[in-house]
């Protein structure tokens, strides 16, 4: 397993958010975690990072315990993290961004050239001010930052999340060559259809809790099953 999380519980202040919610990915799977605004699946994403550390409960990753680790630590592992909001620098430029996430793991390299295959958009975009950019630009450059900081597991919060339909089918098309590439991912994502037809396995959370976990074709084919968890 690339990441094993077992029984955690995390709290907001006074206010727990995570109730001995348990997920796993394998390496080079792919994995979608869905369900409604508010269920806890951002805040998953949170624990693992050491965000919002998890009072109870493990989440290993690459066969070591990071349930208490510092966030830093946890990128320098091998984490990578596209948010929803793509936190870049909106005063600095694209390549000095880029540069930004650069480090070495133990995991797969990658190029700034071989951003520019995945994204032909970006290799004009490097020497552009940050706040200058679309949105579908933004997350470009977010996605490229995090696959330069050689990541074994790619968390994505909302990767289509204001997108238009061209880029959106591209972020996807990404998720797939990671795959392909032997790198494993997390994907929170509202458009659950396009998610799940990249994705491998699906967990579904609703306050807080995990209430499916099962194979996405399966979900993608049983529309009476996907009414029932996801109300499409």
């Amino acid at each position: 397993m690339m990441l094993d999380i077992q029984n955690i519980e995390t709290w907001y202040g006074e206010t727990q958010a995570l109730f001995g919610a348990s997920l796993n990915i394998a390496e080079g799977e792919v994995v979608a975690l869905l369900g409604p605004n508010g269920a806890g699946k951002t805040t998953t994403l949170r624990s693992i990072l050491g965000l919002s550390p998890a009072r109870r409960g493990t989440i290993a990753f690459d066969g070591k315990d990071i349930t208490s680790t510092a966030t830093h630590v946890i990128a320098n592992a091998g984490v990578g993290w596209v948010p929803d909001d793509r936190r870049i620098f909106p005063t600095l430029k694209v390549k000095t961004n880029l540069a930004l996430g650069k480090k070495k793991t133990r995991f797969r390299s990658w190029s700034e050239s071989e951003m520019f295959e995945i994204f032909s958009a970006l290799e004009y975009l490097m020497d552009r001010d940050c706040e200058n950019l679309s949105g579908g630009e933004m997350q470009m450059v977010a996605i490229s930052r995090a696959l330069l900081g050689s990541p074994g597991l790619v968390l994505f919060d909302e990767p289509s999340q204001g997108l238009a339909p061209k880029v959106v089918q591209d972020v996807m098309k990404t998720i797939t060559r990671l795959k392909n590439e032997g790198i494993s991912v997390l994907v929170v994502e509202q458009n659950a259809m396009s998610a799940l037809e990249v994705c491998d396995r699906v967990y579904v959370m609703d306050h807080g809790r995990i209430v499916h976990e099962g194979g996405a074709a399966q979900l993608l084919e049983d529309e009476a099953l996907r009414k029932q968890l996801l109300g499409i």
